[in-house]
């Protein structure tokens, strides 16, 4: 645990007791802050209070007696309208912070010889497999590497710090919105395509977040970001001018000056006085699809910047495990090929699993996001069929049309059995794919959730087939 200073004998308002409010309590706690903690599902207070914190209701609590308010990433702080708490912390004039700025702070006042290295990445898309592929590169170089923030552990539960370490933190644009001292040795920008617009209240509104990543960084700092897409290339374009810091641009699919970048499915170096090769991503089977070549590139600059040799970042990469529900191999059952891409909660997510299989039989569907399925109009003659579940369903079959087969499933389950059998009566290799382009709050907590039950769903089909191989 990483104890929160600066908040001796203060009493701290905590909101929202998910893992990252449980977390930051426990953090606060630890430097000395007195909490109230409060949330407004009953099980979430119980567990608190199981767990020995004083809970209090902030509804009716006075906000005088406050320091800081810890809001939670996914409660709302501006759009589309400030949470009631935002608002009575407003009234008080009391400052509003999340995790990621507690354990900024942190940083900042450790002193020297303690202070670790800190490499942030964000995007819209690929951050979780950037986050874990910098981790896995930095542990293979020997380097004391944690990983938290967006992923995994919340940041202030991760290991106290110490000169040697390094902090690999995944940062969504919730969590940017909430910060104002995070100053990375290394921030990734990967990409930015429209996501999460309720919430920032627009496409400028998400880009401000997102661009918060490059906030505080100067001199010795390096800012990676990709120039795949036309927002980060103006924000590339704007810091180059400011010329504070080390600029390493990427790019996944085309030579660029002075940059790290992908071509025909190798990856050069372009940072130096010449361009050198440092590895055939086509090797890294855990990387397939050009949106892995850019999450390669992005991994190789962060870990360069940090002075891992060229050779361990390229060996590394491609011992790269992979990560659990973006395009995952779970399984197959005889020819076809069962893919958990569950973390594709947006249209543009989706794209990049679709790009990459040249037929497949789609599972999709959930609570949709702005634009919904539109823009992938391009690649429904890919899809064999599709399966459509949760409350897009109907949407997406108006939008696929003729384009493609499909049918209305309702749920994973049905659709996972529906494609299954579909492709075993093709015959020949298949794949069925879920990448659903949707959030999975209508019919699942979280998109791992979705991807496990996913899992399950393609262990039980497996279990007749063995069966019947036996019989």
């Amino acid at each position: 645990m990483i104890p929160v200073r600066g908040f001796e004998g203060k009493r701290v308002a905590v909101f929202g007791l998910g893992r990252t409010g449980l977390t930051a309590a426990r953090a606060l706690v630890a430097g000395g802050a007195e909490v109230a903690l409060w949330d407004e599902k009953q099980a979430s207070r119980n567990a608190a209070e199981a767990e020995g914190f004083r809970v209090v209701d902030l509804t009716t609590a006075d906000w005088s007696q406050f320091a800081a308010l810890m809001l939670s990433p996914g409660v709302p702080l501006t759009h589309p309208e400030p949470h009631w708490t935002v608002k009575k912390a407003q009234e008080a004039g009391v400052e509003i912070v999340g995790d990621i700025e507690l354990f900024a702070r942190s940083v900042n006042a450790a002193p020297e010889h303690k202070r670790p290295k800190v490499i942030a990445i964000t995007g819209t898309n690929g951050k979780s497999t950037t986050t874990a592929l910098i981790d896995h590169i930095c542990r293979s170089a020997g380097k004391d590497a944690r990983i938290g923030g967006n992923i995994g552990i919340g940041v202030l539960g991760l290991e106290d710090m110490h000169g040697g370490a390094v902090y690999v933190l995944e940062v969504s644009s919730y969590q940017l919105d909430l910060t104002t001292s995070l100053k990375p040795d290394v921030s990734v920008l990967l990409n930015i395509s429209p996501d999460h617009l309720d919430r920032h209240g627009g496409m400028e509104g998400y880009v401000a977040a997102k661009r918060r990543v490059l906030l505080n960084q100067g001199k010795g700092d390096t800012a990676v970001i990709g120039v795949d897409d036309p927002w980060c290339q103006r924000i590339c374009t704007e810091i180059t001018a400011a010329n504070r810091r080390t600029i390493m641009p990427i790019s996944s699919g085309r030579a660029i000056g002075r940059g790290i970048y992908v071509l025909d499915g190798a990856l050069y170096d372009g940072c130096g006085e010449r361009v050198v090769e440092i590895c055939d991503l086509q090797r890294a089977r855990a990387l397939p699809g050009r949106h892995n070549w850019q999450n390669a590139a992005a991994a190789y600059a962060a870990c360069r910047a940090l002075g891992i040799p060229p050779s361990e970042v390229a060996d590394a990469i491609l011992s790269f495990p992979g990560l659990a529900h973006r395009m995952e191999l779970i399984g197959a059952i005889g020819d076809v090929k069962f893919i958990n891409d569950s973390k594709a909660t947006n249209a543009d997510a989706a794209r990049q699993a679709m790009s990459t299989y040249p037929r497949f039989y789609w599972i999709a569907g959930g609570v949709p996001k702005a634009g919904g399925i539109d823009s992938l109009a391009e690649l429904f003659p890919r899809v064999a069929k599709a399966y459509l579940v949760g409350q897009a369903a109907q949407d997406f079959a108006r939008i696929i049309g003729d384009a493609a087969p499909h049918v209305i499933s309702g749920d994973i389950a049905t659709a996972t059995a529906q494609a299954f059998a579909d492709a075993k009566a093709a015959g020949g290799e298949a794949i069925v794919l879920l990448s659903p382009a949707c959030a999975s709050f209508d019919q699942f907590p979280d998109f791992e959730v979705r991807g496990d039950a996913f899992r399950s769903i393609v262990l039980g089909l497996a279990e007749p087939s063995k069966r019947e191989a036996s019989a």
